[in-house]
Parts: C-alpha cells; structure tokens; sequence
C-alpha cells in the first residue's frame, strides 16, 4: 500500500474500520472506494457525504461543478470541515465532461484554494495541469495530493498511446495518475488493466477506469489489478460519469473488499447482461464457502474476441446466455458430449494447468428438471416412476442455444418434439437434429393436434424491459397442461400469467435458473453446490 493510502486509512474511520472487514477478517486490496458527491447546495452535499460514510465509502469527491451558487472561499470551507470523510475536490468543466462553463481562471483559483484550505486530494485536467502548477508557485500543501485525469469520451487507446498518456500525466506533477477512457469492446478494457499493472510495478499510483456498462469490470476487478481508487454512487443512475457501479454493489454484490490480485474472475456473458441475477447467486455462494473468486456481468459483443483477450487462467470460468451460446462450443478447446449433441454451451471452465476451455450445457438439466417436476407436481406422481414427459407432445419456441437444449433434454426424456421459430428453416434444421417436426411461430396460434401438450418459450420474448410481450397469444394457451417460460426477469411473464389463467401448471425460469447454476458452480469450485442458500438467494426474487 502507498503512503497515500496509509494516510487516508489512518484519518478514515470507516475505511480503516474496512480493513478488518470480510471473512476472517481480511481486506484483501488497498484500493479506495470514493462516492461523488453531486448536489446544487453545500447543505444537500454535506447529508449526502454523510451518508457516503454511513454505506462504507473511503472519501467523497466534491463535484464543485455541480453547485448552483458557489462561494468559493466560505463554501469550500465549509465542505471540508462538515466532511466525515477525506475530500477529493473535482471542478470538472463542460470540455472534459462535466458542468463548469465560465473562465479558467477562477476554476483553477478555487481548486488552488480548496488544495490551501486542507483537501486531501484535488483533480485538475491534464490540459491545465501545466497553468495550475504555474497558479501553485511551488507552495503545493504536503498533505495534499495532486490527481491529474484524462478522460476520453470517445475510445480505449492502444496499450503504447496509454504509456505515452501516463508518461505525460506524471510529468505534469501528478501524485497519482488517472486515466477515463470509453469501452466500445470489453476487451478494450484489458489495455487499461495492462496499464495499471504496469504502474504498480513502476510505484506509480493509478486511477485506470473505462466508461460505458462495457466498461463496468474496470471499475470492480481494479481491485484486483492494484487501481488506486474506484467510485461509487449512493444511487443508481446518478452518476458523475457513465457506467458507474453504487458503492452497495460494490460491497454487498461483488464483495470489494475481498478482492485480491489472487482472487480468480468468473462472469456472465450476454447481450444484454445487466438483468442477470447470476451475480448476486455466485458471490454469495461463493463467500459462504470462502472461495477466493468474484463473478461479474460481462456485456460481450464476439465471444471469441473475449476469450482469446481475457485469456489467462485468473479468467476462470464462465456462463453463457443469449446470444453466444452455439458460438461459445465453437470457442472451446474440448466440449462435452451432451452440449456437443445440442450444439451449444452455456457453462465454459478454463483448465489452471494449461488455460484449455472447456465447454459444458447445464441449460437442460435444469430446465427439464424443473418441468419434469411441476408436471408431478399436478399429476401426484411420485418420483419414483419414469420420467412424466415420456410420450408428450412437447413444443419448444426458438431454435437458438437454449431451444436446443430443451429439445434434447425432452427428446431424452422420450417425449414427441415440435420446434416452432419465427423461421421456419431454422426451426426444420433443428427438428431434423433431435427427430422432430418444425413449424413457424405464426402456425403456433392454430396448432391443436392434442390436449396436455407441454409449451417452452426458450426465447427473451417477454423480457425485462419488454414486458407486455409474448410469443403466442392467450387463446392459443388452451391446449397445454404445463407451460414453461426461460425469461426470469420478471419471474411471471405475461406468457405465464395468460397461461395460468387459461388453467395451465407453470413453470418459471427462475426454477430452471436455479437447477443449472448448481451444476455449473460445482464445475466452477469442485465442491457441492449449497443448494439451500441458492434457493433462499433467489426466493427474495
């Protein structure tokens, strides 16, 4: 830990109490979680600095840009001394992001005066960097460390631009360097985990974060690659610069503090992804087992790209939904029989001895599982006889990674399948795979060969946000005894909420949710999966 860090701990009750905090009573990183502090009057900003300590910050930036009426010398005053905690002082103008759009001079006035009336750190552009030195005289306050930022709205420059960039920022007197860039890939994001790296070799203090919800593990596994500061809101979506985290899922979700430059990353990978539950399933998991792991949302546009960029085995594991789910057992070094059957992976372990992926399917035991079980459920069968899919009709929806799998489990399990997708000769090529019959969504709305057929909506037809949706209407429902939707956001479709009133069993996908995350944290840690906890995690749902 720099000595930065060791004064700011020593003069921050909460964060020196943060040290001894975790399992075992371990802090496994160093690094600072600091709330931006954005109010239009010094009384709204001292509630919410007061707050940022109660929920477990480290320090507050002052967003002095964000002010109505600004009185520099009284207000600034006033901040630092109502501050609980060690104050971080930005005055972010409108040419680097932010809201100040007057003349330099008094900007760079206040940030020298809030640096003489006792901030501990002060945040000036590197494009004024030079002027604001000229402004100091040399009368820099020893206690005062001097953050000098580059933000870049537009990309992730090359890894030899980022050097250059550091090289620059240093040799305009910074304390400590930080870098913004913009994600257009998750995989921009491993030049700035490169680059900070690479600092903490050189003892270069470094604020390395990437904007955009592409960005967002920057912004959580800095911890894990030595970034000297992370922020984090006190709400969600008010934020100072986009794709920021809350300071609660930085603590309660992903476990900060516990991260360490050992611990191994695990992840969701979706397009979209912000919606999974997965996140709040594995960490807590993986806490109550003492596993040294976190698991994030990774919004991953090519899946190969992805894993050939994060290709080092502290990338662990990870799960697969919609879309990449048929392109990630292209991806894999060797793939299980089963999911080679279906076609698709969504569970992908990377070997510690030789980085080799492995691709598994846990989609279709816990989808068949769980359906096999509701049909019990309303038959009073026991589970002792065969399996109660045997010889039904069974209709998939979708032809995609998770139809597949559902098709195979059922064609396993002996029932008839019937694929219907919006296109019909994707829905033939998958019928001829498992031995079964293909129709278009469109012929779903008349298709009546029986009664007791079993519907599974394997699409995101429905999903959160587009929640009035559905993949066949009401009256269409009549015909099925058990209807089970993927989509667990929300849990009750609009698919199951017509289906139960049309006189259906249903089965959520949060149950299928929950049957394949077993399996697929046993692959992740070699140990059984605590079963009880993931069922008490997810009734909260």
């Amino acid at each position: 830990m720099d000595s930065a860090s060791n004064v700011l701990l020593a003069s921050s009750p909460s964060a020196a109490a943060a040290v001894g905090m975790g399992s075992g009573g371990v802090r496994r990183n160093p690094t600072l979680i600091c709330t931006p502090i954005m109010a239009d009057s010094v009384d709204k900003m001292a509630i919410l600095m007061a707050e940022a300590k109660s929920v477990g910050a480290d320090l507050v930036e002052i967003r002095l840009d964000s002010l109505k009426d600004f009185n520099p010398n009284s207000d600034i005053k006033t901040l630092i001394l109502h501050s609980p905690l060690p104050t971080l002082f930005t005055y972010r103008p409108m040419w680097e992001g932010g809201q100040y759009n007057g003349d330099e001079k008094p900007r760079l006035d206040a940030l020298r005066l809030a640096m003489e009336l006792g901030a501990d750190y002060i945040d000036v552009e590197l494009k004024v960097a030079h002027e604001f030195n000229e402004l100091l005289r040399g009368n820099k306050p020893g206690k005062c460390k001097l953050i000098v930022s580059s933000h870049n709205y537009e990309n992730t420059p090359s890894v030899e631009e980022l050097g250059n960039l550091v090289a620059r920022i240093q040799a305009a007197g910074a304390d400590i360097v930080k870098i913004a860039t913009t994600a257009l890939d998750i995989s921009d994001v491993a030049r700035i985990f490169q680059i900070t790296v690479h600092s903490q070799v050189r003892s270069v203090p470094i604020i390395g974060l990437v904007m955009g919800e592409r960005g967002l593990i920057s912004r959580i596994l800095c911890a894990k690659f030595g970034g000297y500061l992370t922020f984090g809101t006190l709400e969600s979506g008010v934020v100072s610069a986009p794709g920021q985290p809350t300071i609660k899922d930085l603590l309660d979700l992903y476990n900060f503090r516990l991260i360490g430059p050992d611990t191994k990353v695990f992840g969701i990978i979706g397009k979209p992804v912000g919606h999974s539950k997965s996140p709040v399933l594995f960490n807590e998991a993986f806490k109550s087992v003492g596993i040294n792991g976190v698991y994030v949302h990774l919004l991953v546009d090519d899946i190969a790209r992805f894993l050939q960029t994060y290709s080092s085995t502290d990338f662990a594991g990870f799960s697969c939904t919609i879309p990449h789910k048929e392109d990630a057992a292209k991806c894999c070094d060797e793939v299980h029989p089963v999911a080679k059957s279906i076609g698709a992976v969504n569970c992908i372990i990377r070997r510690q001895n030789d980085g080799k992926l492995f691709g598994y399917n846990t989609d279709y035991v816990g989808a068949i599982s769980a359906i096999e079980e509701g049909l019990r459920a309303s038959q009073n069968v026991s589970n002792t006889v065969g399996s109660p899919l045997a010889g039904k009709l069974f209709v998939v929806i979708g032809a995609g990674g998770a139809g597949k799998a559902l098709a195979y489990g059922a064609k396993e399990k002996g029932a008839r399948v019937v694929i219907a997708n919006r296109t019909y000769e994707r829905a033939k090529v998958l019928a001829d795979i498992i031995g079964g019959d293909a129709i278009t969504l469109a012929d779903l709305e008349n298709f009546h060969p029986e009664d007791g057929m079993i519907l599974a909506n394997t699409t995101s037809i429905g999903m959160q946000p587009k929640v009035d949706e559905t993949p066949v209407s009401k009256n269409a429902l009549r015909s099925y005894s058990l209807v089970f939707d993927a989509v667990y956001t929300p849990k009750i479709t609009r698919l199951l909420r017509e289906a139960e009133e049309s006189g259906a069993k249903i089965v959520t996908g949060l149950e299928m949710f929950i049957g394949q995350a077993y399996e697929q944290f046993e692959r992740f840690t070699e140990l059984p999966a605590p079963k009880e906890l993931f069922q008490k995690i997810m009734s909260k749902y």
